[in-house]
């Protein structure tokens, strides 16, 4: 994407997550996004299709932008516990510090539509699949019990992260989330070590 396009494409998501984190996805209008991104209406939609574009394109970009930042991160890490504990502190570090993109994606996924959250699921699925792959690391590596039903254990770690974005959020982020990386990695880990 040229440089100029990428810039206003980058703005019109921005725009998006704030209107949509402030208002609500049903509530966020695209002449409102268009209006805090400094373009005009129309030019939305020679970036995207409709407001599910929208969503589904935020979701993809910043989600995206995570994964690869969990990649490098793990990539540096000696053990899948020492990998486990990357993901973690990324995913509450960066949900902390941008808590547009949580409400985001902590409250507003929930309330979309059945296809909606379908579209935005195969973006997470990236996500899973890293988790996955840090836990059959772990197994082949005897860090882990060689017991564990992978494909289960990676929904209960990436649920049990999301349960705490959530509920961090509905409590009115009354605490740190980065500051529960600890309790949390030791947690998830008495619970795989072999």
């Amino acid at each position: 994407m040229a440089s100029r396009k990428k810039e206003k494409f980058d703005a019109i998501l921005d725009a998006a997550q704030k209107v949509i984190a402030e208002s609500g996805y049903h509530n966020a209008q695209v002449s409102r996004i268009a209006k805090e991104a400094g373009v005009a209406d129309g030019t939305i939609y020679l970036y995207f299709k409709n407001k599910e574009d929208i969503l589904i394109s935020l979701f993809r970009e910043r989600l995206g932008d995570l994964v690869e930042r969990f990649h490098a991160s793990v990539r540096e890490t000696g053990s899948a516990g020492e990998a486990l504990r990357a993901i973690c502190e990324i995913h509450f570090t960066a949900l902390e510090n941008n808590v547009e993109l949580a409400y985001v994606t902590q409250i507003e996924l929930r309330q979309s539509s059945l296809e909606l959250r379908k579209a935005i699921g195969e973006v997470v699925k990236t996500y899973i699949k890293l988790i996955e792959d840090v836990l059959a690391q772990g197994i082949a590596a005897g860090e882990f019990r060689a017991d564990l039903d992978v494909k289960l254990t990676r929904l209960l770690v990436f649920g049990a992260m999301d349960e705490v974005v959530t509920s961090w959020l509905i409590a009115g982020r009354k605490y740190s989330l980065a500051a529960q990386v600890e309790k949390i990695v030791e947690f998830f880990l008495k619970g795989l070590k072999a």
